[in-house]
């Protein structure tokens, strides 16, 4: 059995955009000393300006931190659980696609 050149590309990404995902998150934390989370958008103004970057490219680590604990806590079903992960591993891809596009153009691949 093989994994075709598309899926290892595919399995790439997740992994980078996760990773990407986590390291921004916890560098806010590290740096702020607080969560980071999309209330940071309800600050409104130059905060929310400034946020909104950051919270592009974590939103996979909160969406997925927050429906664990959710689902700890809360006892939230199974369904919501596994609905929010695929968002979560969709806009990780998005994000690590983008991430390696920007990589190879700074590497002039």
């Amino acid at each position: 059995m093989s994994i075709s050149p598309s899926s290892l590309d595919a399995i790439r990404t997740l992994c980078l955009g996760l990773a990407l995902s986590g390291l921004l998150a916890s560098a806010f934390e590290a740096v702020t000393e607080r969560r980071a989370s999309f209330r940071l958008l309800e600050a409104g103004g130059v905060g929310a300006i400034v946020a909104l970057p950051m919270l592009a490219f974590s939103a996979p680590f909160i969406i997925l931190r927050n429906t664990l604990r959710g689902r700890r806590l809360e006892r939230r079903p199974i369904p919501f659980v596994m609905i929010a992960t695929i968002i979560a591993c969709g806009w990780s891809l998005l994000s690590g696609r983008i991430a390696l596009d920007l990589a190879q153009r700074v590497a002039g691949i």
